[in-house]
């Protein structure tokens, strides 16, 4: 992250609350990806954080990208027409995936002429996209186990592994063509068992439609590669060991191998300053108020299932505090136990590690605007 003196100094240009992406991390990051799984192509999953400048940078380090949205479509074609007509069909042909299984039909039909990758996981799906989209490719999303992820995804999509087949043989004979299967075992999954699961029930339904001769491609992994927020999560290397290993125990060589990491490439990329606007003793205990909440980068605390600690600039013996966003709604909670100094009106606290799912899904509720983004390279 940048020093505590480059933040400070980027607040008084900039002001705050103040939003700091790091693209040197970015690449870092991105870069052990590729070192530790060089088998498996990365397509970054837009939704973690949709910042333009972000997708630009992940284009130009080699990403692929998965988009959930056709505005997230839109998003990563802007950033690559700057390549000539043919090489921009090929690279929407072979580097994006649109990994949400259900689609409506004005999208599948603004997709259907760049021919592109799309998932789905059911018999509803397949009508849809034959009707609306036939030149694209499929992959069949089928359900794997989420266990001790942090957002669980498995209640909403994928197939049971038991109806892969006949879905897949139910694409193939709508004249529609599968490419290949692809899993998710969940947000944030520190649990490597889920994915050692998910590979084991990939190669049985891969064996399974070959047998019934639907030969698939590629296998998408998804995502779910865990970020460090903290020194309790597994270095990703030791994840990538597991992998490996079950690449080579279960899949043949020419199998593509693809993956949808999100969170961990920009979760530990951007840190968040913000002000103190404000100072009560509710109860006993040291109440803050800062212009940053819940509805806005700490948004992440109530959708994403994440605790982001609050750190302060200035140093002293600290106690237990809670810590609220500006908005005049008690949901607008950040924190009831941050362990802080003594503060005043006006001082600056920041937050790291904070890049993924936070100021996407910031609002402007109560009349509060998201805090202002600033993109560093060192």
């Amino acid at each position: 992250m940048p020093t505590r003196v480059v933040l400070k100094n980027l607040t008084r240009q900039h002001g705050t609350p103040l939003f700091v992406v790091d693209h040197d991390v970015l690449r870092r990051n991105y870069a052990e990806f590729k070192r530790y799984l060089p088998r498996v192509q990365a397509y970054y999953a837009v939704k973690a954080n949709p910042a333009p400048e972000i997708v630009r940078t992940f284009y130009e380090a080699g990403a692929s990208f998965d988009v959930a949205s056709i505005g997230e479509f839109r998003l990563v074609y802007e950033n690559i027409k700057d390549l000539p007509a043919k090489e921009r069909q090929d690279y929407i042909w072979d580097k994006i995936i649109y990994a949400n299984p259900i689609k409506d039909r004005a999208t599948l039909e603004e997709l259907d002429r760049y021919k592109p990758l799309v998932t789905y996981d059911n018999l509803a799906e397949i009508g849809k996209v034959r009707k609306h989209a036939p030149h694209a490719g499929l992959a069949l999303r089928i359900r794997v186990p989420n266990t001790g992820s942090m957002v669980e995804l498995s209640s909403k999509f994928g197939c049971a592994p038991g109806e892969a087949a006949d879905l897949i043989a139910a694409a193939f004979d709508a004249g529609l063509v599968v490419e290949g299967l692809c899993f998710h075992v969940g947000s944030q999954c520190t649990n490597f068992d889920n994915f050692v699961q998910a590979l084991n029930m990939s190669a049985q339904v891969l064996e399974e439609a070959a047998g019934r001769g639907c030969k698939l491609e590629l296998l998408d992994i998804g995502g779910g590669f865990p970020a460090p927020y903290d020194g309790s999560v597994s270095r990703f290397r030791e994840l990538a060991r597991v992998l490996n290993a079950e690449f080579s125990r279960l899949f043949p060589k020419d199998l593509e191998i693809l993956a949808e990491p999100g969170r961990f490439l920009v979760a530990t990329a951007a840190t968040l300053v913000a002000e103190v606007i404000g100072k009560a003793d509710r109860d006993g205990k040291r109440c803050y108020y800062l212009n940053d909440g819940i509805y806005h980068t700490f948004s992440g605390v109530l959708f994403d299932h994440c605790q982001y600690h609050i750190k302060a600039f200035k140093k002293g013996s600290t106690q237990l505090c809670a810590v609220f966003g500006p908005t005049c709604d008690a949901l607008d909670t950040i924190c009831q136990s941050e362990p802080l100094p003594e503060l005043n009106l006006g001082d600056l606290v920041y937050s790291e590690h904070i890049g993924a799912y936070s100021h996407a899904s910031s609002t402007w509720f109560n009349g509060f605007p998201p805090a202002k983004v600033v993109h560093i390279n060192r």
